[in-house]
């Protein structure tokens, strides 16, 4: 067997560690990190023993660092006087849901997400108190959640039991911290509430390393603590928590997901293949009958665009997409399915979540601090949120998506608490008609109960209308009674659903670049629709924004055939989804002219036209009379303008409505 100590110095006698050793002088550096695979290689048996007894061992371990700092570095050694040694990587990583009593008091290494963090605080570690009746001083070290003490002093001649001074000065310090970690929401069983550990970090080396939202995976010893209770004593449920040895953030990228080689192989022959782009929109949802054109955007939200940073300026590279349809149109479906197959994807359904749910909330502490607890756009960063019945949620919650949907940030200032928190998700959205079916001869805006403020920020939208017509029905009919009979998807996927999250996450390091080809294609395409627009009395079919889209798109389909450049196909493909994204709602109903306004201000140009005559003749018949009485004002209306009866009160209506006239008294009006 040998001495422990002995044992773990072969392990430090490796060149690797001895550099390491010798660099920390330079850095100032008070750990030593290392691999736990070279221990497991050099002394398997050290290895089983540092898991099942790392209280006894691990003291082991940092005198043997200490020894071999002194031959490295002994000047150094000398002045720091202990050497903290830190594990990475453990052979198996325990989920938080298998964590139980049979861990208690051995080392193990969790993954999940950080939920929450506490400040930084200093704890201490080794107390002197003075007494105030003799001066002499006592060292106590401190090693329970609560300040010891000495019983009596330590003079012979004295040996009173206090009073006692604390003295900070000469006490020993170290930085402390509480984090709270939560089960990945992809690791997720479906139907259970999220699994979560409470971790204690101590030490330069282990604070301040993560904030929430970062996904990490941490190297610690199982620990359960009784919660006491002043008159009845200690619980006999122990609460568990971690104490930490060592922290890795795995990713602030969902880029992690492990590729092997085989599968590697399979992308790179997929992408290789001309008809990609259509094999991968058959994967998408295979289940659900139809919707190619929305299974096409779906696929360029999987892989979005390029995120660019500008010295003054961030332009977002993920994409929002909303579909709007009819009860019964598997929107929900759809929604569902992407956050199953996104890398990193959080379903949440609209009249279930809150401002603070889906941002971030401050809590109050039980010491009476605030901290920060991230929200399910933050822990969605780089991943796609779907929120589901998006119509449904307040008001005032749905204004706090108006930031992470374009800015890509969730910012809080509450409770003292001011932070700016990373969301750089791309947003699915589902809502439900106002009416309860879309009506054709009505504007988007007015189909459905979203503010025009949400309404332009996302980048496609599209509407998923249920209109009987036989032969796709009888189609459908078949597909479904199929399903139903035969309990599988009628339909293979070409790509299985595994293989395509791990394609989604192979591309996303991809930045393709606009080739001058395809920048002709959109320049040209953006100049004609604005051009159409140039003639007075047209109405604007398209802006900056939807051309930002545009790039997008093409920046997705680039990169679902992995490829450097965007070629002028991709161009031609953004262009096309556009145009039907546009088609079906930014058309005036009245017009049947492409017109941005309905998505930008929520009324069409001909609509704002006919409102300002109607206004213009209020004003011009109240110069004359003060007051306009209603039923001269229509003949007006009628005789001069063409704007007959029914129309006419529909606008006066609105106008009443959005309180730019009033009624002072029954059947006259006047602008307000």
């Amino acid at each position: 067997m040998g001495d422990p100590q002995e044992r773990f110095l072969d392990v430090l006698k490796i060149e690797k560690y001895r550099q390491k050793l010798s660099q920390m002088a330079i850095a100032g550096a008070t750990s030593l990190i290392v691999d736990f695979e070279d221990v497991l290689t050099t002394d398997s048996e050290l290895a089983e023993n540092i898991i099942e007894e790392p209280d006894e061992y691990l003291e082991h371990t940092d005198r043997a660092a200490l020894a071999q700092l002194r031959i490295e570095e002994p000047e150094y050694a000398e002045r720091i006087e202990e050497v903290d040694v830190r594990f990475k990587g453990l052979p198996i990583t325990t989920s938080l849901r298998a964590l139980g009593s049979i861990h208690i008091g051995r080392l193990v290494m969790v993954e999940g997400i950080i939920i929450r963090a506490t400040p930084t605080r200093p704890m201490v570690t080794r107390a002197a108190f003075r007494c105030r009746r003799c001066g002499t001083v006592t060292y106590i070290d401190q090693s329970i959640p609560f300040l010891r003490t000495p019983v009596q002093c330590n003079d012979p001649a004295c040996r009173r039991k206090g009073p006692f001074e604390f003295l900070q000065k000469e006490s020993n310090f170290i930085d402390s911290q509480q984090i709270r970690i939560q089960e990945r929401p992809e690791d997720l069983p479906p139907g259970q509430l999220p699994r979560w550990l409470n971790i204690k970090l101590e030490g330069r080396a282990l604070v301040d390393l993560a904030r929430p939202g970062d996904i990490i995976s941490i190297v610690g010893v199982v620990r359960a603590v009784a919660p006491t209770f002043q008159r009845a004593g200690k619980l006999r449920v122990f609460r568990m928590h971690l104490d930490a040895n060592h922290i890795d953030v795995v990713s602030k990228e969902p880029e992690t997901v492990i590729i092997s080689p085989e599968e590697e192989e399979k992308i790179l022959e997929l992408t290789k293949d001309p008809w990609v782009h259509r094999k991968v929109i058959q994967s998408i949802a295979p289940s659900i009958y139809g919707y190619e054109h929305i299974k096409e955007s779906i696929m360029y939200l999987l892989f979005g665009g390029v995120p660019k940073q500008l010295p003054d300026i961030t332009i977002r590279g993920d994409m929002n997409l909303l579909l709007i349809g009819d009860p019964g149109t598997a929107k929900s479906q759809l929604l569902q399915y992407v956050s199953r197959i996104a890398p990193r994807g959080l379903y949440t359904s609209g009249r279930g979540s809150t401002a603070a749910g889906l941002t971030a909330a401050v809590l109050r502490e039980r010491g009476g601090g605030m901290t920060l607890e991230a929200g399910a756009l933050v822990l969605a960063d780089k991943g796609v949120a779907c929120i589901d019945e998006i119509d449904k949620m307040r008001q005032e919650d749905r204004v706090a998506i108006h930031e992470a949907m374009e800015q890509h940030t969730v910012s809080v200032a509450k409770g003292g608490i001011v932070a700016t928190l990373n969301a750089r998700t791309a947003i699915l959205a589902a809502a439900n008609p106002a009416l309860g079916r879309y009506e054709p001869y009505r504007t988007v805006a007015e189909n459905i109960s979203l503010p025009i403020t949400i309404l332009s920020r996302f980048d496609l939208i599209f509407v998923l209308r249920d209109i009987p017509e036989k032969e796709i029905d009888a189609k459908m009919t078949e597909h479904i009674l199929d399903l139903h009979r035969t309990g599988i998807a009628p339909i293979k996927p070409p790509i299985a659903p595994d293989l395509l999250r791990k394609y989604i996450s192979y591309t996303k390091n991809l930045k393709p670049t606009l080739t001058d080809e395809a920048m002709n294609r959109l320049k040209d395409f953006y100049l004609v629709m604005r051009s159409a627009s140039e003639t007075e009395g047209t109405p604007i079919a398209i802006t900056a924004r939807q051309l930002e889209s545009l790039v997008r798109v093409a920046e997705a389909r680039a990169r679902v055939a992995h490829r450097q450049e965007i070629l002028a196909e991709d161009a031609e493909a953004s262009i096309n989804i556009m145009k039907r994204s546009l088609g079906e709602v930014g058309i005036d109903t009245s017009s049947k002219k492409i017109d941005i306004d309905i998505i930008m201000t929520g009324k069409p140009k001909s609509l704002r036209d006919k409102l300002q005559t109607v206004l213009g003749a209020i004003i011009e018949m109240e110069r004359e009379t003060g007051m306009v009485q209603r039923s001269a004002l229509l003949e007006t209306l009628e005789s001069e303008y063409e704007i007959v009866g029914s129309e006419a009160e529909r606008f006066i209506g609105q106008l009443l409505k959005e309180g730019t006239i009033y009624s002072p008294k029954e059947g006259y009006l006047k602008k307000t």
